[in-house]
């Protein structure tokens, strides 16, 4: 019955989703931006390994590798400004960028790291450091093509799928300790970790098989969503809810997508509440 509700109060709440009255964006940092960002840009296919060594001629550092699906590898990389950049209370989740082998469409297929910069560094985000990153993917990828999924560039900050939906800053605190004991937790899980101080990490934690499943339902091709990302700092470790995370990273996904996996929000944290128990 609460599911039924609950499909309900997002049927009714589906006119007000969509596209929107289109806003200029701002100036960012003096430089134009274009009023649509695409979530993605997909390049010729390289195998992992390759990939990796990209990446490192790119000047990034290859934080790890994860198998969200059979035929996919999601890579995870940094450099030392995009963990700058990160370095602030609320918005570690900036500090590391996914791209995805796509073995079965042949493709590498890169989350833009102006599009989920933009989302998790809100008004502290820098179009200079998040444009750098940006043309060294390019550079090392290149040439790379949109993919259908975008947005609006000026309201990424206040991203949310729809009314009653969470924002960016509704996370689900999954764990309370030391900060020292929560990075342990989440090792001791085999997720990957990337320090940016003292207090402050983001780490990449495998959800259970089961919950992991989502993918296969709403599309593989941005399998790169997962693993989940989660912030631990002043002693706490806060993931972003999947009806954010997930909404963000598929931006073309509609109510019917969503119903599909309605149980997923509720799994995601029951399971990552296991890793940092």
């Amino acid at each position: 019955m609460k599911k039924t509700v609950s499909f309900i109060v997002l049927a009714l709440a589906i006119a007000f989703t969509g596209c929107s009255t289109a806003v200029a964006p701002k100036l960012e940092g003096g430089v134009k931006v274009d009023k649509m960002v695409n979530a993605y840009r997909t390049g010729a296919y390289v195998d992992v390994e390759a990939a990796k060594a990209k990446l490192t001629a790119a000047g990034f550092e290859v934080v790890g590798t994860f198998k969200p699906a059979e035929n996919a590898t999601t890579i995870l990389y940094t450099n030392a400004a995009m963990k700058a950049a990160a370095n602030k209370p609320m918005r570690g989740f900036a500090a590391v960028g996914r791209m995805l082998v796509d073995d079965e469409r042949k493709q590498v297929h890169i989350a833009n790291p102006i599009y989920f910069s933009k989302a998790y560094l809100q008004d502290e985000y820098n179009h200079a450091t998040a444009s750098a990153v940006y043309e060294s993917l390019e550079k090392a990828f290149g040439p790379l093509k949109n993919t259908e999924d975008q947005w609006e560039f000026a309201k990424l900050a206040e991203y949310h799928f729809m009314i009653g939906m969470p924002y960016y800053k509704d996370m689900g605190v999954v764990g309370k300790a030391t900060t020292a004991d929560l990075v342990a937790k989440a090792k001791a899980a085999k997720g990957m970790v990337v320090q940016l101080d003292a207090d402050r990490y983001i780490a990449f934690v495998e959800l259970d098989k089961r919950t992991s499943s989502f993918v296969k339902k709403i599309g593989t091709d941005k399998a790169e969503v997962l693993p989940w990302p989660v912030l631990i700092e002043n002693g706490e470790a806060k993931a972003l809810k999947a009806e954010y995370h997930i909404a963000l990273s598929y931006p073309l996904l509609d109510l019917g997508g969503f119903a599909n996996i309605m149980t997923a929000p509720a799994a995601v944290l029951k399971s990552l509440e296991k890793t940092f128990k």
